[in-house]
């Protein structure tokens, strides 16, 4: 049989439909096929961008706010610097300056991901987010070098620093700032499904940690410990690094259109407990921006009526889009029972 083109609203939008539990059980299907039958889901293109333009607002509202933030900081950072001469005090306000500005390649990314599909994208324009996390992780891999340079420079070159408690205060405020923002930024990235958000908020938390250093290197020289601010500088060096690699991990798999394995044994459960599904064949989800597509195969019964079988595909479709967070579209192909599982025993032995 023909495949067909299941799409949905993505998950936790109005779909104008009673979703109680029951509501899939033998009643509540058949009064789901018959809802379907005279009133079928929108399958306009325009009625699936509305989740997705939503998500990209909240985005560009934590790069807005998380942006206030971090200049805010910057800026009180620089006043103190100019009346303490603190190096490492310049490095972490430059760090702050940095990170605020990857609100801009991840803000294009937002706004691109808000245009409709074309002949040439045809799956629209969300892959911009993941080009966006790849500048993320640069600016991180940039920090890491900057600090254990400057950590280096000054083992090498021993300074004095004026007004310690202003630069252990503005080491306090930057370390607020930052936490703040990685909080922000990393909570909405999860909840929206934006790997780039989520890198951007951890390189937020690494020049949190920068911050802290600077506080705690204060500490020690205000103790009569020259050395204490760059070996401090050192080890959170180290750090940065450890979260370069998580938020490089994470992007290298999007890139790579890698799912969570346990998302993956859901909708094959999923579509195993549809009634009138035989069989599940092979399963293939990957992200979109935010957005997770898919694409199935299961058998039905081979004497089915092309109508029968359509709507087993919607309601196997239907129950994905609830079971799976964040799943916009899923392409159902329905085969003959007998027809799946050869393509399948071929396919093992191919």
């Amino acid at each position: 049989m023909s495949s067909h083109d299941h799409s949905h609203h993505p998950r936790g939008e109005s779909h104008g439909h009673d979703h109680d539990h029951g509501g899939h059980g033998r009643h509540g299907g058949r009064r789901h096929r018959l809802a379907h039958l005279l009133a079928p889901h929108s399958h306009d293109s325009a009625d699936k961008v509305d989740g997705a333009m939503e998500s990209s607002r909240e985005g560009l509202r934590a790069l807005w706010i998380s942006l206030v933030i971090l200049g805010a900081t910057a800026a009180v950072q620089a006043v103190v610097v100019a009346f303490t001469g603190s190096v490492a005090l310049l490095g972490d306000t430059l760090h702050n300056v940095a990170d605020a500005l990857t609100a801009i390649p991840l803000g294009i990314a937002f706004l691109l991901g808000r245009r409709k599909a074309t002949r040439r994208y045809t799956y629209g324009f969300g892959r911009a987010e993941d080009l966006a996390g790849i500048v993320i992780v640069v600016f991180i891999a940039a920090s890491a070098v900057a600090a254990a340079v400057a950590a280096i420079d000054r083992l090498r070159n021993p300074a004095a620093v004026d007004h310690l408690w202003a630069v252990a205060a503005a080491g306090g405020i930057g370390f607020v700032g930052n936490e703040l923002v990685a909080r922000y930024r990393i909570g909405v990235g999860r909840r929206i499904g934006s790997a780039a958000l989520v890198a951007d908020g951890l390189h937020a938390r690494t020049d949190g940690f920068t911050s802290l250093a600077v506080l705690l290197g204060a500490g020690g020289v205000a103790l009569g410990w020259g050395w204490a601010d760059p070996v401090v500088g050192l080890a959170i060096t180290v750090a940065i690094v450890m979260v370069l690699k998580d938020a490089a991990l994470q992007i290298w798999r999007r890139l790579m259109d890698a799912v969570d394995p346990g998302v993956v044994d859901r909708a094959e459960a999923v579509l195993a407990a549809t009634p009138g599904v035989e069989a599940v064949g092979a399963l293939r989800l990957r992200w979109v921006g935010h957005r997770m597509h898919g694409e199935v195969d299961i058998a039905v019964d081979a004497a089915l009526t092309v109508t029968d079988a359509h709507t087993i595909a919607v309601d196997a479709e239907h129950r994905l889009i609830h079971a799976v967070p964040r799943l916009a579209r899923v392409t159902v192909h329905t085969d003959p029972a007998g027809h799946l599982l050869a393509h399948q025993v071929l396919a093992h032995h191919t």
